[in-house]
């Protein structure tokens, strides 16, 4: 471990990076406190040691990656198997038959030892930064940097022909597999190689360009599934939620403000004035904000759908003043009213009670059949023509009957009915899906999967 770290600060320091021996021994002192098998303590220790600043971060991460996860993996592979002893011969040989060995760094680097070939980078790298002297101020041309680049690739490609040659040559002292392995192992060394050469390293400018917006941000996390959503996203999920609750209430708050603005009935202003001897007292305007409805939601809690119910209860639930009465149903099979778990308790606490303390049986199979029949049987006189009937279930219904005769009683009675789906819509007909029966007595069937859908339907709705 002592050599290999030794080695790896050897290679930043030969490729730019500034790091002084009391850094080294840090390094180890602190290595000693950590878990060196998990990677990511491992490579922060040595981050925190041997850059200075964030500019140096990209030099670091690709150095890293080059020493630790393509190197050393080709030196341990090469050392466990025959394959490593071949590998020595081929390079030995190169050596040797070289006249002036222009491509000792190349053959270097092959061997495992790339602090040559980092050097020789990083004179490149540096070469077009170093101001031109003599009369003429200024930036030094790139142009000698770009002939240097192309110097080292014909090496590079000299090397690799040469090693091809002589694996043709000598093709009978390895057998057809040894011959193969031995070119593979040339080919991705040396396009590594190319590839270092030819990438800069990553740029990790000032911390403010990486900074994403907070629109986009809610953007970004509402296009996540809601059945993949884990715990952590969950909670970020409902801070997201919070924050549009809040311009939502904003934007309709605005609306209902407006009750005296807008554009001036005058048939009706005038009929007004009758009541005032023909002085216009009172104005009366056409555009009134529209009359808050009443929400009855049935929420399959089933599966995957059991994701998109618990965000569906959470907007409806902290949207309560732009309705006029939000009441909110369970169901597998059996069916329960939980809209009083809403009264008494804390938003998140109500819909973790609602989704797991309901008087359903939560592992009976799903039969939307037998939820309706619960329905109509106790709970019919929630529906009127002001109520708007949403339902959120995959309609997968285990063949049962789907009883889309009570479905279209309920249709009748309330004044539109909303199917929120979670499913993408290619999978609305497939299997034991209802969908196609139902569908015909829905006013709106939407695709609800991620928040951001189920956004663009609360919208809808309220505004």
């Amino acid at each position: 471990m002592i050599d290999m770290i030794q080695q790896f600060a050897s290679c930043c320091r030969a490729a730019g990076l500034r790091i002084s021996t009391s850094e080294v021994l840090d390094c180890f002192r602190h290595l000693q406190l950590i878990d060196i098998s998990d990677e990511m303590q491992f490579k922060t220790t040595l981050r925190t040691n041997f850059i200075k600043n964030y500019r140096e971060q990209g030099k670091f991460d690709q150095l890293y990656h080059l020493f630790f996860h393509e190197l050393r993996t080709d030196i341990e592979i090469a050392r466990s198997t025959p394959l490593g002893s071949l590998v020595k011969d081929v390079l030995e040989n190169l050596d040797q038959n070289s006249v002036d060995n222009p491509s000792k760094s190349i053959l270097d680097f092959l061997s495992g030892d790339p602090i040559g070939f980092l050097e020789e980078v990083r004179s490149i790298q540096s070469e077009g930064n170093e101001p031109m002297q003599g009369p003429i101020k200024g930036p030094r041309s790139n142009l000698g940097s770009l002939a240097r680049r192309l110097k080292i690739m014909l090496q590079i490609y000299a090397v690799q022909e040469s090693i091809m040659n002589f694996l043709a040559e000598n093709k009978s002292k390895f057998s057809w597999e040894t011959n193969k392995n031995l070119k593979t192992y040339f080919s991705q060394r040396l396009d590594r190689a190319r590839r270092y050469l030819h990438e800069d390293p990553p740029a990790y400018p000032d911390n403010s360009s990486h900074v994403t917006s907070y629109e986009k941000y809610l953007t970004q996390i509402g296009e996540r599934n809601f059945a993949s959503l884990t715990p952590k996203e969950v909670d970020e999920m409902r801070i997201v939620i919070a924050h549009w609750v809040r311009k939502l209430k904003d934007t309709i708050g605005l609306r209902y403000s407006r009750n005296n603005r807008g554009i001036i009935d005058v048939k009706q202003t005038l009929r007004d004035t009758m009541k005032y001897y023909g002085v216009p007292l009172k104005i009366s305007y056409r555009k009134r904000p529209k009359r808050k409805g009443k929400i009855v939601t049935l929420c399959d809690v089933s599966g995957s759908v059991w994701s998109a119910a618990r965000f569906m209860l959470n907007m409806l639930y902290s949207l309560q003043e732009c309705f006029a009465k939000v009441r909110s149903f369970v169901f597998v099979a059996d069916m329960d009213e939980v809209t009083r778990i809403f009264e008494n308790n804390d938003i998140n606490e109500a819909i973790d009670k609602a989704l797991k303390e309901a008087k359903i049986s939560y592992n009976a199979d799903t039969d939307y059949g037998s939820a309706f029949r619960n329905f109509k049987r106790s709970y019919m006189d929630a529906l009127n023509k002001k109520t708007t009937l949403i339902i959120i279930g995959d309609g997968r219904s285990n063949y049962t009957n789907p009883e889309e005769d009570i479905f279209d009683e309920m249709r009748e009675k309330c004044r539109r009915v909303v199917w929120l789906n979670p499913e993408p819509k290619v999978f609305w007909y497939t299997g034991d899906s209802e969908m196609r029966t139902y569908e015909v007595y829905c006013h709106q069937l939407r695709v609800c999967g991620n928040l951001n859908q189920l956004m663009d339907f609360i919208n809808d709705l309220v505004l």
